[in-house]
């Protein structure tokens, strides 16, 4: 059954989206990863990990890749909708290596400042792990269509998934 009738209910709508759904398997994959990177290379255990930003690999790289990378499978890579998505891509992946990492550094600095600097005194530190050098920006950008080209050329959208397991018949 094709799901893009637009009479459908609009949650079937959306897990019949493989772009979107393999792209946020992409970004769950690449935050995943990133308790490993935090183990190996720092040789410690934080689950919290899951729950920042920041960091290797970029897990915003990985979802707008691979995102982008499933529109241009489905819709063909010469169609404006790629076009949109891939800007989108490009955009994101610039901000986290340029933006968001100037604010996490000044923050850093801001941090470090004497106490009796402030009027008033900061009952938190700031949050430094705002953005991403390159190199976890690259990275995550790898993951994205690593991730959802293939499971949307083998395996399709959630709801095509479901029905070659039967466990939905629409």
């Amino acid at each position: 059954m094709n799901f893009t009738d637009s009479s459908l209910p609009v949650l079937l709508q959306i897990f019949d989206n493989a772009p979107l759904a393999w792209g946020l398997l992409a970004c769950g994959i690449a935050q995943f990863s990133k308790l490993f990177f935090e183990l190996i290379h720092h040789r410690r255990w934080r689950p919290v990990a899951l729950l920042e930003t920041g960091g290797m690999p970029s897990s915003h790289s990985a979802f707008v890749t691979g995102t982008a990378s499933g529109v241009g499978l489905q819709l063909g890579f010469n169609h404006p909708g790629f076009a949109i998505a891939a800007t989108l891509a490009f955009v994101v992946m610039y901000d986290a290596s340029g933006i968001r990492r100037a604010s996490g550094l000044t923050a850093a600095r801001v941090n470090q400042l004497p106490a009796e600097n402030w009027e008033k005194p900061i009952e938190q530190p700031l949050k430094e792990s705002l953005g991403h050098t390159r190199l976890e920006v690259f990275v995550g950008s790898l993951i994205g269509p690593l991730v959802a080209l293939p499971g949307i050329f083998f395996l399709g959208s959630p709801i095509h998934i479901a029905q070659s397991f039967g466990l939905f018949v629409g």
